[in-house]
C-alpha cells in the first residue's frame, strides 16, 4: 500500500512557475512508478508525465507539457515532484500524483492540488 499526499498548489500568473510535491509513504517507494496527472473542468483526467522507479529514468511528458513541465524523484525522501514553467492559463487544472507498481496499472492516487493559473 501506498498513501499520497500532493502539495505546492495555488494561483500563479501566465508565465510563472509552481513546483508541486507528492510525498509517499511505504519503504519501497523505490519500486514504483509515479507519474503526474491533471483534470480540468469537464475535461478527461490527462497523463502529463511519468517517471520509472529508482534510476527514474524512462521520462515520459505529454505534447501539452513538454519543455516548460520536469518531472523528478527523490528515493530517499519518498518524494516525487513536478515543476512547471512558462505556466499559460489552460493549465488550471486539478493536479494528481500517482503510483504504479511495477508490472501494475496506477492503482494508488493523492487527493489532488489544485493550479489556477490566471491570464
Amino acid at each position: 500500500q501506498v498513501q499520497l499526499v500532493e502539495s505546492g498548489g495555488g494561483l500563479v500568473q501566465a508565465g510563472g512557475s509552481l513546483r508541486l510535491s507528492c510525498a509517499a509513504s511505504g519503504r519501497t517507494f523505490g519500486n514504483y512508478i509515479m507519474a503526474w496527472f491533471r483534470q480540468a473542468p469537464g475535461k478527461e483526467r490527462e497523463l502529463l508525465t511519468s517517471i520509472t522507479s529508482w534510476s527514474g529514468g524512462n521520462l515520459y511528458y505529454a505534447d501539452s507539457v513538454k519543455g516548460r513541465f520536469t518531472i523528478s524523484r527523490d528515493n530517499a525522501k519518498n518524494t516525487v515532484y513536478l515543476q512547471m514553467n512558462s505556466l499559460k492559463p489552460e493549465d488550471t487544472a486539478v493536479y494528481y500524483c500517482a503510483a504504479a507498481y511495477v508490472g501494475k496499472g496506477f492503482d494508488y492516487w493523492g487527493q489532488g492540488t489544485q493550479v489556477t493559473v490566471s491570464s
